[in-house]
């Protein structure tokens, strides 16, 4: 098999685990203090900001135009929505724009 299945079965392994980890100690307190559940509530933007900062910083027009139609979009919308409109509009950038 290839190094690139291997990689994808590690990084599915080690994802596993660490979500079935911090299952594992959050589940073995009865309540959990207001400022690790806020920090824990921070985990899904910081997230998605080490994602999608490098694609600002060399965006080209096609990706910027999908970050702000994204960023409409969620205005409004639910996050499938968000997800399906900026690719949609990222495809059709691209292909216009090169």
């Amino acid at each position: 098999m290839s190094t690139t299945f291997w990689i994808i079965v590690a990084g599915a392994v080690f994802t596993y685990l660490t979500r079935a980890g911090g299952h594992l100690v959050l589940s073995r307190f009865e309540h959990v203090h207001p400022r690790v559940e806020a920090g824990l509530n921070a985990v899904p933007a910081a997230v998605l900001t080490t994602l999608v900062a490098p694609a600002v910083l060399t965006a080209g027009p096609a990706e910027i135009l999908a970050l702000v139609a994204a960023a409409l979009i969620a205005l409004r919308g639910g996050m499938m929505s968000l997800f399906l409109g900026g690719t949609a509009v990222l495809i059709v950038g691209r292909h216009f724009f090169g």
